[in-house]
């Protein structure tokens, strides 16, 4: 029985690049992908390319690809990637860049595009698409409409399996979803498509892709086990070997750290899920609830008895926009008095900012070790620790009050409680806020180009 084996290289922007490297040596594999994108990736990314039309995509594609076209392009593992971001075309020619660079010859580059929506907001609202936000319900994004840095639909597999239907080497999408990196390699080897789509199978590749897609993290990386995961340093990526019938085994190369058990994968296929019954991706519909696994050796773990249903009519699409300013900074108190220091301060910044005239949105006042992560509903301690961070965050409406919050805190180290210091200023920045909704699927073509040497 046919069997496609698969490696990830990276499961976001600024991921280890040791262990792709090891998977592209020595892992024997007929693909290699990445996930580069979050959710605010593409505005951060849009914002680039309109001070610099020739950036846009993630800059780890250059050294990444560096490092490994040498090795794959003469081992013929084919590689496919989310990193070409808000410029696929851009990121495609710095592929080729390097080929040549590394006297590379025959290599076929594929760039897929079709998912950047950013100037289409008005045709979409004329075909009457609400573009209502799925989170708050709100109908109108007019509101927000002088705003918007980015809009990008999550697409799927389409692109992909054109792109390695041509011959594609090296296939580089923008808004890919992350499963699609891995599902688009499987429907073109087992020759699937959408219009006769056995779903049980679209459904398994879609589990396999979840549990693979963030790399290391199925490795006993974030993981409730952390303690008894060897040499976390050296963690090796995941691999997956999934079969024509729609089973699939879980593991990683020899000598690498990191674990794989059923606790690690049954961790992960939680990961970032709503509702595990309905985990909808652009390619299909996984049910994950029924997904059996059993651990077939060490680091070595066996899926099967995954399902799936038919995808869904529309695509979720992230629009980004600007939504105010945050000013930030940092005081640090020592013992004694710990803790009356920080609310004596945090009484003096408040009343600073009412003497500036500064209001802000929203104001934290967060004593790292103490309340950062739980806020009101941490317990004070019942002794004053040795030290502590107040971290003072603000959001504002312009750059001008953000930076005036940060001046402000300074302050505390002259006219508040005797050995307070201040730290590193942190430069104020814009807020890029989600606007998360649907649109037709049947309004966002997909485009695929080639270039080779």
């Amino acid at each position: 029985m046919k069997t496609v084996r698969m490696g990830a290289g990276s499961g976001y922007w600024g991921d280890l690049l040791e262990p792709a490297i090891d998977l592209a040596k020595r892992g024997e594999l007929d693909y290699l992908g990445f996930d580069f994108l979050a959710e605010l990736t593409m505005s951060l990314l849009q914002r680039a390319k309109r001070r610099n039309p020739d950036t846009g995509y993630i800059p780890d594609v250059v050294p990444w690809m560096r490092a490994l076209l040498p090795i794959t392009h003469g081992n013929g593992t084919r590689m496919v990637l989310n990193g070409g971001g808000t410029n696929c075309a851009a990121a495609a020619e710095a592929v080729l860049r390097v080929a040549r660079d590394a006297d590379l010859t025959q290599l076929r580059v594929a760039a897929i595009s079709g998912d950047d929506l950013t100037s289409r907001i008005g045709e979409f609202r004329q075909a009457g698409v609400t573009l209502a936000n799925m989170e708050t319900g709100e109908r109108s994004i007019d509101e927000i409409a002088d705003r918007i840095v980015s809009a990008h639909a999550y697409i799927g597999s389409e692109g992909i399996v054109e792109a390695l239907d041509g011959g594609a080497e090296v296939v580089i999408g923008g808004r890919l979803a992350d499963s699609s990196v891995y599902v688009g390699p499987l429907m073109h080897e087992f020759g699937w498509s959408f219009e006769d789509a056995d779903w049980n199978l679209l459904g398994a590749a879609i589990t396999v892709a979840h549990v693979i897609e963030c790399a290391g993290i199925c490795c006993g990386g974030m993981s409730s086990q952390w303690k008894n995961v060897p040499e976390p340093w050296n963690m090796g990526f995941p691999i997956a070997d999934f079969r024509q019938d729609g089973t699939a085994e879980i593991s990683k190369l020899p000598n690498t750290g990191g674990l794989i058990n059923q606790w690690t994968i049954k961790e992960h296929l939680l990961y970032e899920t709503h509702n595990p019954a309905d985990y909808r991706m652009p390619d299909g519909i996984a049910d994950l609830t029924t997904t059996r696994l059993e651990e077939t050796g060490s680091d070595r773990v066996r899926l099967w008895d995954m399902s799936g249903r038919e995808r869904p009519d529309m695509l979720k699409v992230q629009i980004g926009y600007t939504d105010g300013w945050i000013g930030e900074a940092r005081v640090l108190l020592p013992w004694p008095d710990t803790m009356a220091k920080a609310d004596r301060c945090e009484e003096i910044i408040r009343k600073r900012l009412d003497i500036v005239g500064v209001t802000p949105r929203e104001l934290r006042f967060d004593r790292v070790g103490i309340d950062a992560l739980a806020g009101p509903l941490a317990r004070r301690p019942r002794r004053d620790p040795e030290e502590i961070e107040l971290r003072v965050t603000a959001r504002v409406d312009t750059r001008e009050e953000a930076a005036m919050v940060n001046r402000e805190v300074t302050h505390v180290s002259t006219i508040g409680p005797v050995g307070t210091a201040f730290g590193p200023p942190v430069k104020p920045r814009e807020v890029i806020a989600l606007w998360p909704t649907l649109v037709p699927r049947d309004m966002v073509p997909v485009n695929v180009t080639f270039e080779e040497i």
